[in-house]
């Protein structure tokens, strides 16, 4: 085997792992059925479903279900979770109210991209080799339970309290994060549909205060998520806070914003009009440009 095997193999196992331990913490002081955590029957599910996906998707080498696969899981995990942890509460409606539009937008939007462009370059490589292919889908299993883990830690908690000031303060910052990820993606969009636009790069709009909008709104939706959860965490389930830490290790540092600047960089590095936008806009988090470049914006 490849070298590339041994690490997908690898994965797949340091994936595993992890799932049981976050399965484990967040399984303390919530509730049981045939004597598993439903916070374990949950997690075990957003794997199956990727396995389950990935047959079809290897035999035909395609990732266009990548992403609408990922949003499919976080609404049957939630649902599965509600599902088996009744009385259910004001919290637990709530939060998977949330998800549930959030999943659905994303993964609408993300897989008509897909669609529209034909593929998803991050797959040309590993979706020819089954461990690395399958170590991607196994991955977005982790992801969906990583990202899960404070809203699966308040639904199936046995403890149950008021929504309180602090639920409604979550709601309020879940709120403008999914208001500045959207209108983020809508414009992105917009601009990419324009033929005059073709090779160029984004900068208007919410682009002209940050070169990654989208990414900073995802990561305010999860820390509202995270404080809807926090009033009933205690003990072991204060692990359910991995949520909005792994969203922003995530982006910031491993397959989001890293990603898309080596790109950029290679594709317009050294023109004036990037370099530019590059040193007057900030990398994730808004503010005002401290001058106007040129509208030009990034496919």
């Amino acid at each position: 085997m490849k070298t590339s095997d041994y690490t997908s193999i690898g994965g797949l196992v340091a994936s595993a792992m992890v799932a049981a331990g976050v399965s484990w913490a967040l399984g303390h002081g919530g509730i049981h059925v045939l004597g598993l955590p439903v916070v374990a029957w949950a997690i075990a599910a957003a794997f199956a479903i990727q396995w389950i996906a990935f047959v079809p998707a290897f035999l035909l080498r395609t990732e266009r279900f990548y992403d609408l696969t990922g949003s499919v899981t976080y609404i049957t995990v939630v649902g599965l979770s509600m599902a088996l942890s009744r009385p259910l509460d004001a919290r637990s409606l709530l939060l998977s109210l949330l998800i549930a539009v959030w999943a659905v937008r994303l993964g609408t939007f993300l897989f008509r991209r897909v669609r529209a462009a034909g593929k998803d370059a991050r797959f040309d490589v590993i979706k020819r080799s089954f461990p690395r292919f399958l170590t991607a889908w196994t991955v977005q299993g982790l992801w969906v339970s990583l990202t899960l883990a404070a809203a699966l830690a308040a639904i199936t908690a046995t403890a149950r309290k008021p929504l309180g000031m602090v639920g409604w303060i979550g709601l309020g910052v879940w709120s403008v994060g999914l208001g500045i990820e959207a209108v983020a993606d809508e414009q992105k969009s917009r601009f990419r549909k324009d033929p005059a636009n073709r090779g160029r790069f984004i900068s208007r709009g919410l682009w002209r205060w940050s070169r990654h909008p989208n990414y900073f709104g995802e990561i305010v939706l999860w820390i509202g998520v995270a404080l809807i959860a926090v009033p009933v965490l205690s003990g072991w389930r204060w692990v359910g806070l991995i949520s909005p830490a792994f969203v922003v290790l995530l982006l910031t540092r491993v397959s989001g914003i890293p990603l898309l600047e080596r790109r950029a960089d290679d594709r317009w590095g050294g023109e004036e009009e990037y370099e530019t936008y590059k040193r007057t806009t900030p990398v994730l988090i808004p503010r005002p440009p401290r001058r106007n470049p040129r509208d030009s914006h990034q496919p």
